[in-house]
């Protein structure tokens, strides 16, 4: 079921103290021991290490997933709303199968606006979000209600929430009769795949929800009586890698597998000043640097895993926690994805509700810019003469990731020129995965963020502030943290964004 090979296996020292360290850890961690990973992370691990049982425990769900998927058997649209682990996990799941969801983690106006133009008499909107706090699936639920209403269409008739018990949320559907489906309050976001936050949606696409369980839970049966399994994976990704790990689905079978790991190991090891930094390319010829660890999972790599996709998520949970153990951090905390949420609310309370008019440093054509530069091309050869010889470029694209897709092409051609790891994250998706080791890991990043007008405005019902503004709070929030710790940081705005991606990646090929 679990197959691991490729190159590097051969760099793998069972022998070793490390080793041996790990496959004591892998025999706590099957014992839910919160002490694993020091004092300092007990109390967290202690609430948030049900995950090693949902393979099991996610089956007392099937009889209210079944009556889900009855009552909505005429819908034949879904939009999901929510933000990291809340839609990475069910976007790869739903891929997979083949099934259309529209994942809805952006605040992008543009984006916003596509996810409107269903026909929502036939819509049907999951609203996930684990603390019931959060912004995004906030307002995202406020448009949706209004949208709903306006076609004199009954909400309660078209949305479907998945939250923890007893959060904001939770209270609040409650009152006006929503269908409610509560997770685990033990289980961590990113490692609530096979939770309620991953089968809702599923199962309501109509993918068999058993069978991903069945999957789960034969995979741990197998690296549970062959601890190598998981520990040989661990070893590599802690012993015989640096600071980059490329990973890349294509020819899986299993697109989008790759983010899901990205936010999984990003989030839970970036922190200390220390982690490892995944970076998702789309072929390993996009890999312009020296000694990184290539993670696939079917064809050629370093370090090969081939298992279906519900194996490989138990799996790589398994792994990122024993890595965690390696480095000596707390796989559950995310202290600096709170710090940016902060920052973009200071902004959203300074602005007043309006975003303010910005003057830009120069002007290239449709792009503004807004750092050292007086072209878009200066601009870039200065942030990548100020990347640090072990360091890697970040791209932040707070733009729409289906219409603005042809951006993405940036990072491969960064990653040439600069000879250096380049990630690219959709914002504001991002701050919930990447963001965490932008500011917790190595102090070695620099960073490119993306912004651009959009074409439509599009208010928030019971909010001071529209979407525009909001997005923008999001992004200049970041920006201020990323400032404040002294990192390099340019910005380009297109003022046109067909024409500003043209420009940028035109100029970013002629460096």
């Amino acid at each position: 079921m679990i197959k691991v090979s490729g190159t590097a296996v051969a760099k793998i020292d069972r022998s070793s103290p490390e080793y041996k360290a790990l496959l004591e850890a892998h025999a706590r961690l099957a014992k839910k021991d919160n002490t694993l990973w020091g004092k300092q992370a007990e109390a967290e691990a202690a609430i948030r290490l049900n995950w090693v049982d949902l393979p099991n425990d996610s089956r007392d769900l099937l009889p209210t997933l079944d009556a889900l998927a009855a009552k909505h058997r005429d819908k034949t649209s879904f939009v999901l709303c929510g933000m990291g682990g809340s839609s990475l996990g069910p976007e790869v799941i739903a891929t997979t199968h083949q099934k259309q969801l529209f994942v809805l983690d952006s605040t992008d106006p543009d984006h916003v606006q596509r996810a409107l133009k269903n026909d929502l008499a036939k819509t049907l909107v999951i609203i996930s979000s684990k603390s019931g706090t959060s912004i995004e699936t906030i307002s995202h639920r406020s448009i949706f209600e209004e949208a709903f209403r306006k076609q004199s269409l009954e909400p309660t008739a078209h949305m479907v929430f998945v939250t923890d018990p007893g959060s904001p949320l939770d209270e609040q559907l409650r009152e006006h009769g929503y269908s409610v489906v509560k997770a685990d309050p033990h289980v961590g976001g990113r490692f609530s795949v096979l939770s309620a936050f991953g089968l809702v949606p599923a199962s309501l696409l109509g993918i068999d929800v058993s069978v991903l369980l069945d999957e789960a839970n034969d995979a741990k049966k197998s690296f549970l009586l062959d601890p190598h399994l998981v520990c040989d994976i661990a070893f590599l990704l802690a012993y015989q890698s640096d600071q980059y790990i490329a990973f890349n689905d294509s020819g899986s079978g299993m697109p989008g597998l790759s983010d899901w790991i990205e936010q999984l190991i990003a989030e839970s090891t970036g922190k200390n000043q220390c982690g490892r930094l995944p970076i998702v390319v789309k072929n390993f010829k996009d890999v312009h640097y020296g000694n990184c660890l290539k993670v696939a999972f079917s064809g050629n790599a370093d370090l090969i895993v081939e298992a279906d996709l519900s194996a490989q998520f138990i799996l790589w949970e398994w792994v990122t926690s024993l890595l965690c153990f390696a480095l000596k951090v707390d796989p559950f905390n995310q202290p600096n994805v709170t710090e940016a949420k902060v920052a973009a609310s200071a902004l959203l309370s300074q602005w007043n509700g309006t975003k303010p008019v910005f003057t830009a440093d120069h002007v290239d054509a449709a792009v503004e810019i807004y750092g050292k530069g007086s072209s878009v091309k200066d601009a870039l050869n200065t942030l990548i003469a100020s990347v640090p010889t072990d360091g890697y470029i970040a791209v932040m694209a707070y733009l729409d990731r289906s219409h603005d897709s042809a951006l993405t092409e940036i990072q491969s051609i960064l990653s040439e020129k600069a000879n250096r790891p380049v990630t690219f994250g959709w914002g504001p998706r991002f701050l919930h995965s990447t963001g965490q080791f932008h500011k917790g890991g190595q102090q070695n990043g620099v960073f490119l963020q993306i912004t651009g007008n959009h074409q439509v405005e599009i208010k928030i019902p019971g909010a001071e502030f529209d979407l525009g503004t909001l997005i923008a709070a999001q992004a200049l929030g970041d920006a201020n943290v990323l400032t404040l710790r002294k990192y390099p940081l340019l910005r380009f705005n297109f003022t046109k964004r067909k024409e500003g991606i043209a420009a940028l990646l035109a100029s970013a090929k002629s460096l």
